[in-house]
């Protein structure tokens, strides 16, 4: 497969803004209603998660980081690709679904004249997509994590890599993020939104954040959207989520449908999402094959009960992707002026 090309996607499977709410604001009115019945969770029950969130990516992230690098997120994959390429391709496709999302948020290439400036990782994992951002923009990156061995490392990553001045990570919650209103020109999740209780709170922190005429991109797992005459999932789909939900640490899922309704909800602009599922296909599989080898045996059995219990619901992720029933959302919008 190619590396970190940066070319146009061909057949996204693209879920229009106007379609989302068309027919009647009474299903917007539902969709919303749903949301909110899904963040009416138990103050235990969120300190619970998120103590088992920070502690999975304690016991895991180094395991990721020896096997996979310090991206850890799905890759970009052309339809139909090998999925039995190298560890290094399958790497370069990490940092190719950077550059595609930069892409479809039309965020310039230009760097650093017309790039970003200010950056927010919500959710930032080991900084991967910091230090990314940092060096091809010279963008001053905030990272933060629920987790302080993320945090940690990907502070120590920066230092290593000349980058301290520009990156820095901290623990923080995304739902009450330490920085003051309209701070960043880009608002940056990658993979995190599937861990957050309240996705209406979250999707306003995402905005709060953002400064006047800021980019804001949300990359998250959804699960399908609910067709016109559905009020919920199917029985065998919930019990599937639910499993994955137990695995690692989700809350209730919800649909791309969902979070462009919160977004419009919020005035926000420009909004597009589209569904990356096919180019992400192969991921998966590799990274079970990654954990069948035997270093990554020995080292899964040396990471912790969390993280064993993890890699043997990866197959359920592989299912629910057959099944249409997860989405891989890549989710842009822009705060007006």
């Amino acid at each position: 497969m190619s590396s970190s090309s940066s070319s146009t996607p061909t057949c996204h499977l693209r879920v229009r803004a106007n379609t989302v709410v068309a027919g009647a604001s009474s299903k917007k009115t539902r969709g919303l209603r749903r949301l909110n019945a899904v963040a009416e969770t138990s103050a235990m029950e969120v300190v619970e998660l998120k103590k088992g969130i920070a502690e999975l990516y304690d016991e895991s992230s180094g395991l990721w980081e020896d096997i996979w690098g310090d991206h850890m997120h799905h890759g970009f994959y052309d339809p139909n690709a090998d999925v039995s390429v190298s560890a290094p391709d399958h790497r370069a496709a990490q940092i190719r679904m950077i550059d595609e999302v930069l892409q479809f948020a039309g965020i310039s290439e230009e760097a650093p004249i017309r790039g970003p400036k200010n950056v927010v990782d919500v959710g930032c994992g080991i900084g991967g997509s910091s230090r990314y951002l940092a060096g091809k923009y010279g963008a001053n990156c905030k990272g933060i994590t629920l987790s302080p061995v993320q945090a940690q490392r990907a502070n120590a990553l920066a230092d290593a890599q000349g980058l301290a001045n520009k990156a820095s990570f901290q623990v923080a919650d995304a739902l009450d993020q330490p920085f003051p209103d309209g701070q960043f020109d880009l608002v940056w999740s990658m993979e995190s939104g599937e861990h957050m209780p309240d996705k209406a709170k979250f999707v306003n922190e995402l905005a709060r954040v953002a400064a006047p005429g800021a980019t804001i991109i949300l990359v998250t797992w959804c699960h399908r959207d609910l067709g016109a005459s559905e009020k919920a999932l199917k029985p065998e789909e919930k019990r599937l989520l639910d499993k994955i939900c137990n695995a690692f640490y989700l809350p209730a899922w919800c649909s791309t449908a969902d979070y462009v309704q919160l977004l419009q909800s919020l005035s926000l602009q420009d909004i597009k999402a589209e569904d990356w599922s096919p180019y992400v296909a192969p991921f998966w599989p590799a990274v079970i094959r990654s954990a069948l080898t035997w270093k990554g045996f020995t080292s899964l059995l040396r990471s912790g009960t969390k993280t064993i219990k993890g890699a043997l619901a990866m197959p359920l992720m592989i299912q629910g992707f057959k099944k249409d029933l997860i989405k891989y959302s890549v989710i842009t919008c822009r705060k007006p002026e």
